[in-house]
């Protein structure tokens, strides 16, 4: 690391030190059995985006058996309590998500194959609500006094159309975080700091319909839809900031020979520059208006056929320094444990919120080998995945500090929002 970060691998080291950190991190090695069925008994609790009471009902009471106090259920059902450090140090979230991309009905029933467990779920995230779990049992077996305060637990709506919303609800209602740690499937090594932003449109056109030959000459939605989608294919984006398009979905229409009263699409815009999504956004905007217009223009009529374009996800993007402490310090502890650090590339999670709003916030790697994301056959293997949650560990203790034996290497901040506006 550069010179200008030798502080932060010096605290590191301290920390490696003391008696009681090494105690924890044998313990997470020691409890990694049972941090596995864990995640697996979460992951059997069904829990589609939007649907994630029972799940969070039952972490809020895992929670609590481990000395989290002050848990609440949110508005949204986010699930979040605090383990109060010295009361002189910062605040910092440490979150996984409580919801699946898998619709209710999906068999979760975990099953074990070559020494992997394949369930719909079980890495996504599964293990990343296991290791906050483990982290919050390894404090409390250590009884590690923290300068600052963990505020931990879960969040929901982090995946597809859930838009991040309790993420987002998280940062609207309380302006006391100075960092953010969520964690997700991946290995120990690695470390994202960068949020890819998206948009998504759903995009209905409609029209008065009627029989193919009957009616023929009256403007058609299906029409005006195909218009849309081959404007939208020509359009040139950026390689980088990298910045991509992508119409997932589309319906609409009776029969063959009816002219639809109907047509919709899904719009997936997302870029790593919440400047060039934003422009994205609007010449897409535009062409799905000039595809009614021209439909409507070749059959002659006026405004016959009608487009609303539909707001339906809105991620923002974000950028931070790779110099800055959170990302140095995740950086430090990977190589502390061993491992030769990587930085990810851009992606979509919790963590774009806080790095929008211009507060420290990364995503980390639970540990373990996992595939088949988002799939049903999603399986993960726990071959010492306990490295992730000691990453997990020793970077939460650097960021908030270890009373009596290093200082919080996360700032303190008097509002922990910035200009950049709020949730």
């Amino acid at each position: 690391m550069k010179e200008a970060h030798l502080d932060i691998r010096g605290s590191i080291t301290r920390l490696l030190e003391e008696e009681a950190v090494q105690k924890g991190l044998s313990f997470i090695k020691a409890d990694n059995d049972r941090t596995t069925e864990e995640q697996i008994e979460l992951t059997e609790i069904e829990a589609p985006t939007f649907q994630e009471q029972v799940r969070g009902n039952v972490y809020k009471a895992k929670l609590e058996e481990v000395g989290i106090k002050d848990i609440t259920i949110d508005e949204v059902g986010n699930v979040f309590g605090t383990r109060k450090g010295k009361g002189d140090g910062p605040a910092l979230v440490l979150c996984a998500h409580l919801d699946t991309v898998f619709p209710s009905g999906t068999d979760v029933k975990a099953k074990w194959r070559d020494g992997k467990v394949f369930a719909p779920g079980i890495a996504d995230d599964g293990r990343g609500l296991a290791v906050v779990l483990a982290i919050a049992k390894a404090l409390q077996h250590t009884e590690i006094e923290t300068a600052g305060d963990l505020i931990i637990g879960a969040t929901v709506g982090e995946e597809g159309l859930g838009d991040l919303r309790g993420v987002k609800h998280l940062f609207s209602s309380r302006h006391d975080i100075d960092g953010f740690i969520s964690v997700e499937p991946g290995e120990p090594e690695r470390t994202t700091y960068l949020g890819t932003g998206s948009k998504r449109y759903e995009v209905t056109y409609e029209g008065p319909g009627g029989h193919s030959f009957g009616a023929f000459g009256t403007a058609n939605p299906i029409h005006a839809l195909g218009k849309a989608i081959a404007k939208i294919s020509t359009l040139s984006v950026p390689a980088e900031p990298k910045t991509t398009y992508n119409v997932g979905i589309i319906h609409g229409g009776t029969s063959i020979n009816t002219i639809s009263e109907t047509a919709t699409m899904f719009v997936d815009m997302r870029s790593n520059s919440q400047e060039e999504l934003q422009k994205l956004e609007s010449t897409v905007l535009r062409m799905i208006q000039q595809a009614a217009d021209e439909e409507n223009a070749f059959r002659g009529k006026s405004n016959e056929i009608t487009v609303t374009s539909k707001l339906v996800g809105d991620r923002p993007a974000g950028s931070q320094s790779s110099e800055s402490a959170i990302v140095q310090v995740a950086q430090e502890t990977t190589a502390a444990l061993g491992f030769t650090p990587v930085l990810d590339s851009a992606s979509s999670t919790d963590s774009n919120v806080p790095i929008h709003l211009g507060i420290p916030a990364v995503t980390l790697g639970g540990g373990g080998k996992a595939g088949g994301f988002h799939t049903l056959q999603e399986y993960y293997d726990p071959t010492d995945a306990y490295i992730g949650v000691q990453k997990v560990f020793l970077t939460v203790l650097a960021l908030l500090g270890c009373a009596g034996v290093t200082e919080p290497l996360l700032e303190k901040r008097e509002k922990a929002v910035t200009s950049h506006g709020t949730y």
